[in-house]
C-alpha cells in the first residue's frame, strides 16, 4: 500500500464518523428488526383483524429493508386490499413492489407492477399517486440508463407535484434528477436541481432529504475534483441518513469516498470505504451498488499492483452487472435465495427448542439494546442540535428576502405580496409625479469611461434617494439618465405637492452645489424637473423581476413637462401650480400642445414664499413611520 497522502487527523475524524454509523445502523436494525418480526408474527398467526390487516401489512413493507420481503408482503397486500376492495392500498401494493423489484434489478416486472400502479391512479384521478408512479418509473429508465425516458418521466413527475401541490415529493424528484446528471457526469447540471431540491427540505425540515442532498452535493464536487468539499458533504450526509435508515444512500456514499481516496492515491482508505459500501449493499441486496463496489475495488487492486485480486474483482462486478439487465438469472437467484432464507429460518425454529441458548441470547441482546440505546441518545442530540443551526440559517435567510423585498417595493404593497401571493392595482385621485433628466447627457457619456458613467450616475440618484426619502416620498424607477419619484402614494396624504416641489428645489440646489465643488470626481450634469399632480393607477408588474410602477396621463403630462424644461429649472403643470401657488413664487411661462389633452399651462417654480412649510406642514416622524427599511 502507499503512504496515506491525506491528513492524518482529518481522515482518523471521518473513521470515527463512519464507525458511529456502523454501530448505530445496527441498533437501528435491531430495534427495527425485532418490531417487525413482532407484527409479521401476528400476520403470520391471523392475530390482526381484518380492518387492520392494510395498514399492518403497508409497516410491514415500509419496515424491511430486505427486496424479497417486500415482495412477499406486497403480494399479501395486493391479495388483501383486492378481496376487501380498497383501490388506496392497491395502488401501494403495486408501488411497493415495483420498488422492491427495482432494486433487485428485474425492471420488467417492475414496470408491469408501475404500469398497474399507474392505471389505479388514472382511473381514480388520483393525480399524487399518478406522480409518484412517474417518479418510480423514471428512476427505472436511469438505472437502464435510458435518458430520454428518464427524463421524460421526471417532467412529468415534477409538474404533477407542483400543482397538487407536495412539495416533499417535488424536491425529491428534483434530487433524482440531479442524481441522474451526476451519473451522466454532468455535476454543473446536477447542482442546479441540488440546490433548489436542497433549499426545500431544509424549509421542511426533511432529514432523509437533507442528508441525500448532502450525499449529492458530495458526488458533485467529487467529479469536480474538489475532495476536501466533498467528504465535508458525504460525512454529514452519513450522519443524518444514519438516524433515517437510509442504508441505500450510505451504500453509495461510502462508495463514493472510496472514490475520492482512490483518486488521492491513498488506496487503503479507498479500500477500506469500498469494503464498508461493499457490506452494506450486500446486507440489504443492493445490487447496482454491489456491482459497482466490485468494480471499484478492482480499479484500487489494479492501481494498487495486484492484477490477479483486481481480475476476481472485476469478474463479480460483470455477474452483477449482468445479473441487473438479465431476467432469467434474477429469477434464478431470487428462488436460491428463498431456500437460503428457509433454511435459516428453520434453524430458527430448531434452536427455540434450547431453552438456555434462548435465555443467554436474551441476556446478551438486552445489553447490546441498552448499549446502542445510549448511542441513539447520542446521535438523536446531535439531530437535534442539527436542526437547531438549520432552523438559525432559514430565519436568518428568510430576514435577508424580507429586507430585500421591503427596499423594492413599498412596505404596504410588499406585505399584500407576501400575504396574497400578487397585488391588486390600485387608483390614487391625488398624487404628484416627479421627473428629472441630465441634459445633453448621451454627448457626455461618449466621452466618459463606462466606469465613470455608472460611478457619477449612482452618485447623483443615491442623493436623490435620500432626499425623497426625507420628504416621505416614494421612488418609482429609474431609466438611463432619467429619475421618477411620486407623492402621495403608497399612503395618500394632503400635501403631496409641497412636498415634491420642495424635494425639486434641494435636488437642483445639490447639483448646483456639485458643479460648484472640487472635492468631486464625477462628471457634472445640468438637470431638467418636470412635475404634475393627478390621478394614476398603481400596482406591480413582472412575475420574476417585479417591479412597483404607476400609470395615467399624471404620469405622462409630468414627463412633458420635463422634456420642456430649461436647465437648472423646476417646471410645474396648472394642476400643481394650483396647489403650491400659496407657497412658492411661480412664472407663468407659456402652453404646450399635449396629445389627447389639447393645451397645458407651465410654470417655473421659482422661490418658497413660505419658509414655515418646511417645519409645519409635515414631521420626520411622519416619514420614519412610513418609510422603514427591514
Amino acid at each position: 500500500m502507499k503512504p496515506i497522502n491525506s491528513s492524518s487527523i482529518q481522515l482518523k475524524k471521518i473513521w470515527i464518523s463512519f464507525g458511529l454509523a456502523f454501530f448505530l445502523i445496527v441498533g437501528i436494525y435491531g430495534q427495527n428488526l425485532k418490531r417487525t418480526d413482532s407484527l409479521k408474527l401476528k400476520i403470520n398467526l391471523g392475530m390482526v383483524q381484518e380492518k387492520d390487516q392494510l395498514k399492518t401489512l403497508q409497516l410491514l413493507i415500509e419496515t424491511y429493508h430486505d427486496p424479497d420481503y417486500k415482495i412477499k408482503y406486497s403480494d399479501k397486500l395486493i391479495k388483501v386490499a383486492s378481496r376487501m376492495d380498497s383501490i388506496d392500498y392497491l395502488f401501494i401494493g403495486y408501488l411497493f413492489k415495483g420498488d422492491a423489484l427495482q432494486s433487485k434489478g428485474n425492471y420488467k416486472l417492475a414496470l408491469e407492477n408501475y404500469n398497474l400502479a399507474a392505471q389505479i391512479a388514472t382511473n381514480g384521478n388520483n393525480k399524487s399517486n399518478l406522480a409518484m408512479t412517474y417518479s418510480s418509473i423514471g428512476t427505472l429508465y436511469a438505472s437502464l440508463a435510458n435518458n430520454k425516458n428518464t427524463l421524460d418521466y421526471y417532467k412529468k413527475s415534477l409538474a404533477l407535484f407542483k400543482v397538487i401541490p407536495d412539495s416533499v415529493n417535488y424536491a425529491f424528484t428534483l434530487q433524482k434528477i440531479g442524481d441522474h446528471y451526476i451519473k451522466n457526469k454532468k455535476p454543473d447540471s446536477a447542482l442546479v436541481f441540488l440546490i433548489e431540491s436542497g433549499q426545500i427540505f431544509r424549509t421542511l425540515e426533511n432529514d432523509k432529504g437533507i442528508g441525500n442532498n448532502f450525499g449529492l452535493i458530495g458526488m458533485v464536487y467529487a467529479q469536480k475534483g474538489k475532495p476536501e468539499f466533498a467528504e465535508n458533504y458525504i460525512q454529514k450526509a452519513t450522519e443524518i441518513l444514519t438516524l433515517n435508515n437510509d442504508y441505500q444512500g450510505l451504500a453509495t456514499y461510502l462508495l463514493c469516498m472510496g472514490s475520492i481516496y482512490l483518486e488521492k492515491g491513498d488506496f487503503e482508505a479507498a479500500d477500506n470505504f469500498s469494503r464498508k459500501g461493499l457490506n452494506l449493499a450486500t446486507t440489504y441486496g443492493l445490487k447496482e451498488q454491489i456491482s459497482h463496489a466490485y468494480l471499484q475495488l478492482s480499479d484500487i487492486q489494479k492501481a494498487n499492483g495486484n492484477p490477479d485480486e483486481a481480475l476476481v474483482l472485476y469478474k463479480n462486478h460483470v455477474t452483477y452487472k449482468d445479473s441487473l439487465h438479465n431476467h432469467e438469472t434474477i429469477q434464478q437467484m431470487a428462488d436460491t435465495r428463498s431456500e437460503f432464507e428457509i433454511a435459516m429460518k428453520q434453524r430458527e425454529i430448531d434452536g427455540l427448542n434450547n431453552q438456555k441458548a434462548n435465555q443467554k441470547i436474551m441476556v446478551i441482546a438486552i445489553v447490546i439494546a441498552l448499549f446502542l440505546m445510549s448511542l441513539l441518545a447520542i446521535g438523536l442530540f446531535h439531530r437535534f442540535r442539527f436542526i437547531q443551526k438549520t432552523n438559525l440559517i432559514i430565519e436568518k435567510e428568510m430576514n435577508r428576502s424580507d429586507h430585500l423585498l421591503y427596499n423594492i417595493l413599498p412596505l404596504e404593497t410588499a406585505q399584500e405580496l407576501k400575504e396574497c401571493g400578487k397585488v391588486k392595482a390600485k387608483k390614487f385621485e391625488s398624487v404628484t409625479v416627479l421627473f428629472t433628466d441630465f441634459k445633453e447627457f448621451t454627448l457626455h457619456s461618449e466621452h466618459l469611461s463606462p466606469e465613470k458613467l455608472v460611478a457619477s450616475v449612482n452618485f447623483y440618484f443615491s442623493k436623490f434617494d435620500e432626499i425623497i426619502g426625507k420628504y416621505g416620498l416614494e421612488k418609482i424607477k429609474t431609466i438611463g439618465d432619467s429619475y421618477m419619484c411620486a407623492g402621495g402614494l403608497p399612503f395618500p396624504c394632503h400635501n403631496h405637492p409641497v412636498k415634491i416641489v420642495l424635494a425639486a428645489f434641494e435636488i437642483v440646489e445639490f447639483m448646483e452645489e456639485v458643479k460648484l465643488s472640487k472635492k468631486h470626481d464625477f462628471a457634472h450634469f445640468d438637470i431638467r424637473i418636470g412635475v404634475n399632480t393627478g390621478p394614476v393607477v398603481a400596482g406591480v408588474v413582472g412575475s420574476k423581476k417585479f417591479a412597483y410602477d404607476i400609470w395615467g396621463d399624471a404620469v405622462n403630462i409630468a414627463s412633458r413637462m420635463e422634456t420642456n424644461c430649461e436647465s437648472g429649472k423646476i417646471n410645474v403643470s396648472e394642476n400643481t401650480y394650483e396647489k403650491i401657488n400659496e407657497n412658492f413664487d411661480c412664472e407663468y411661462r407659456g402652453e404646450i400642445q399635449a396629445k389627447n389633452k389639447g393645451r397645458l399651462k407651465m410654470y417655473y417654480a421659482h422661490t418658497i414664499k413660505n419658509k414655515n412649510i418646511i417645519t409645519n406642514q409635515f414631521s420626520v416622524k411622519e416619514n420614519e413611520q412610513k418609510h422603514v427599511l427591514f
